[in-house]
């Protein structure tokens, strides 16, 4: 079974993959792959498990196997491709579209979904003016979903640039997310502690 999910909500999108994947998984980079690697892909069985658990990153982006696809629709396996863009011109979007669910995860169009990457951004290289901006939208935001803003706009990041940097700022979201749901101390003071800190990883 294919599912295909792309948008800019990668929050939204890796909490769905987990939910039809599982928490384990593969990960495969669909840019490297070659049409020769398309049966072992798609039908090829492992050690442990006759269904395999499968996230393909960007395969539609290639096109030297993408219009290839369509001839492995009937796959054993659980398999998710998540795309960076989807370009609903290609061969293999028309070839698919009517066989496989595509999903797209979009962020809302809202002024402070926006402000809220700018702070981000800003906090990047100074902590204390992401912070000063912050206390001017602070009372209508929500802190676990400007968190969760966040981690789409470093998930983002990550895809983009897979560096040490960018990784050690997803898993300080990732205690930042349990602190939010487990800590005594207010929410927003721990999301201030976390902008204050992002320049200097």
């Amino acid at each position: 079974m294919i599912r295909v999910f792309y948008g800019d909500d990668r929050v939204k999108a890796e909490q769905e993959i987990k939910k039809f994947l599982g928490e384990n998984y593969e990960v495969v980079e669909g840019e490297n792959l070659m049409p020769g690697d398309l049966p072992s892909l798609f039908m090829g069985g492992s050690l442990f498990d006759e269904e395999r658990a499968i996230l393909v990153r960007d395969i539609l982006a290639n096109k030297a196997v993408s219009e290839k696809i369509v001839d492995y629709v009937e796959t054993p396996h659980k398999i998710v491709f998540l795309e960076t863009k989807l370009d609903k011109r290609l061969a293999a979007y028309k070839d698919l579209k009517d066989r496989v669910e595509f999903k797209e995860f979009k962020l809302p169009e809202n002024a402070d979904y926006k402000l809220v990457f700018d702070i981000y951004k800003v906090a990047k290289r100074d902590g204390k003016k992401a912070v000063e901006m912050l206390a001017k939208i602070q009372e209508g935001q929500e802190p676990m979903m400007f968190t969760g803003l966040m981690a789409s706009q470093a998930i983002r990041d990550f895809v983009a640039h897979p560096g040490a940097k960018e990784k050690r700022v997803l898993h300080e979201l990732s205690k930042l997310d349990m602190n939010l749901k487990s800590s005594k101390l207010p929410s927003w003071l721990l999301v201030q502690a976390f902008l204050l800190q992002l320049a200097s990883w």
